[in-house]
């Protein structure tokens, strides 16, 4: 063991591995569950352009047997007792996940580890697979809500990686060989990139004493994914698809994950659009019934990141409905958010927060993902104390470093004529 620490109060420990996996740990007392991940610092940014989906088709493989296991036999492995098994790709990380009463984490860590260390990656199984895929991408683009997030994305980003549709498209996935798929986890499944995080009723030294009996990666790290630019150029883009309703998403240049104004781009975000009593949901779907959807969204990245707006409307209401977005953004540049109001915000991200982490699935999560973009851990307290640190003078100076209409990006989706915006 490198290298250990803790907090104050010993609920969190980190130990990094000889190799450079590293192990952390959050006990939460009162609990019999274990909430467990293997955290893998790759993700759908780090492919290049004929790689696009690879990353998820490895996730889906690592479930489909390995030497010792068929699927059926990985799926049952830790049903059998009562936990469940899962796993998820984003454009940064992938992540597999176990949950298991606290006696069963020996057999989490084992079937977690021989998934992704003895798949035996068939070719008849990644065929199938294929097809699998397939279908999950048909959906994806049948469903309008969906679509229109990966059509934005590519918009906002201008073909970087980070804009490329994280299950990829059906001509690159079906293009995937055997050896692609095995070079490309030799290259990216790296001891350095691993982080395993566990929560709920966990030992530390038992569950480090697991990882060094069960994980064994190349030495280093994962390949460097290619550098974000923030565009910050005007971009409209429309696709009149044969659907009657219009999918709207607009965003700006944000801020990234380690970003000193996280907090403050999360207050702006609850203020206009982050629930049923945010600005924007009140005067767009209470006040003129214009739609039923329509919140905000940040999106921090380890580079960059991004403010955004959704609203799903009819193509007759699709300016009126915009209008009242810039309207709110013009607002917030000019006029600070009054006591009662940031409070209000403060109150909001706060019971989120607390809320949230009631759960060892959503702690496991915060660890990991922390290790990952951060390098270290930042406790719930601390966090609160951030929230509780936000000033309306911070709320309005990221609104006007956001809120820049030269850098706008604008994507419908649906019968919408877009020919106002030339006047915005």
């Amino acid at each position: 063991m490198a290298s250990r620490s803790g907090s104050a109060n010993g609920t969190y420990q980190k130990t990094t591995l000889r190799n450079g996996i590293r192990v952390v740990t959050e006990t939460v007392p009162g609990v019999r569950s274990i909430s467990l991940g293997i955290w893998v610092d790759v993700g759908s940014r780090s492919e290049g352009p004929t790689e696009n989906g690879i990353t998820h088709m490895i996730e889906h493989m690592f479930f489909k047997g390995t030497k010792k296991r068929t699927p059926k036999q990985i799926a049952a492995s830790l049903e059998s007792i009562g936990g469940s098994l899962n796993a998820f790709t984003s454009r940064e990380q992938t992540c597999f996940t176990a949950r298991i009463l606290d006696e069963h984490l020996p057999i989490a860590m084992e079937v977690l580890a021989d998934m992704l260390k003895h798949s035996t990656l068939t070719e008849e199984n990644i065929e199938r697979e294929k097809m699998v895929i397939c279908e999950e991408i048909k959906e994806a683009e049948e469903t309008p809500t969906d679509r229109v997030h990966d059509l934005f994305s590519n918009a906002f980003w201008g073909g970087q990686p980070l804009g490329r549709p994280v299950l990829g498209t059906k001509e690159t996935v079906t293009s995937f060989s055997r050896h692609a798929i095995v070079d490309y986890i030799k290259r990216n499944y790296r001891s350095k990139s691993v982080v395993v995080s566990a929560a709920g009723s966990v030992s530390h030294r038992k569950l480090v004493a697991l990882a060094q009996k069960h994980l064994r990666f190349g030495e280093g790290p994962a390949d460097l994914p290619q550098k974000a630019v923030m565009r910050g150029v005007r971009t409209l883009d429309p696709h009149n698809d044969d659907i009657e309703q219009t999918h709207l998403c607009l965003g700006y240049p944000g801020v990234d994950y380690g970003s000193k104004d996280k907090i403050a781009a999360l207050a702006l975000n609850a203020y206009l659009g982050g629930g049923m009593s945010s600005v924007l949901f009140q005067k767009i779907r209470e006040d003129k019934g214009l739609a039923y959807t329509v919140y905000c969204f940040n999106d921090f990245y380890r580079d960059a990141g991004m403010f955004g707006t959704y609203v799903g409307t009819d193509a007759s209401k699709v300016q009126e409905a915009f209008g009242i977005i810039l309207d709110e953004f013009k607002i917030m540049k000019s006029t600070k958010l009054s006591a009662s109001k940031l409070t209000n915000v403060k109150a909001q991200l706060k019971g989120q927060l607390t809320l949230g982490m009631e759960s060892t699935t959503a702690k496991m999560n915060r660890l990991g993902r922390h290790e990952l973009m951060l390098g270290t851990y930042q406790s719930v307290k601390d966090t609160l104390k951030e929230i509780d640190a936000i000033t309306a003078k911070q709320v309005q100076d990221l609104a006007n470093r956001f809120f820049d209409n030269s850098k706008l990006t604008v994507t419908s989706l649906g019968p919408a004529d877009l020919s106002f915006l030339n006047a915005v």
